[in-house]
């Protein structure tokens, strides 16, 4: 079974196209990033050693420090896939972030896609 190209891909590669999509609806990069940090529980630092070393999608949640519990209640639909349904756990992580960056870009508060209310 060969991977999933999303799974190679560098998150340096895909990173400017969040941070684009974000600031397309007047949202910044500062938010991006603790999106990524909420997620993830990478530092700026950490997260920025990531991006420098073009570490790949599948590395990087594989290595992630602290899977943020909260993100089993990102829920909703994503390039026509229900999140909470992926079953390949790299996969769905990618698509958590895909989804908590497009609620940032449809212009939720940032406490709600934290999922601290």
């Amino acid at each position: 079974m060969t991977k999933h190209k999303i799974y190679t891909m560098s998150v340096a590669k895909v990173y400017p196209h969040y941070i684009v999509k974000a600031e397309k609806k007047r949202r910044t990069k500062s938010e991006v990033d603790e999106i990524i940090r909420w997620l993830t529980g990478y530092s700026q630092e950490e997260f920025e050693v990531q991006l420098e070393n073009q570490t790949d999608f599948e590395t990087f949640f594989a290595e992630a420090p602290q899977l943020n519990p909260a993100r089993a209640l990102i829920k909703g639909v994503i390039c026509g896939i229900r999140v909470e349904e992926i079953e390949e756990p790299i996969m769905q992580e990618i698509r958590y972030l895909d989804k908590l960056i497009d609620e940032l870009a449809k212009g939720k508060t940032m406490e709600k896609i934290l999922r601290k209310g």
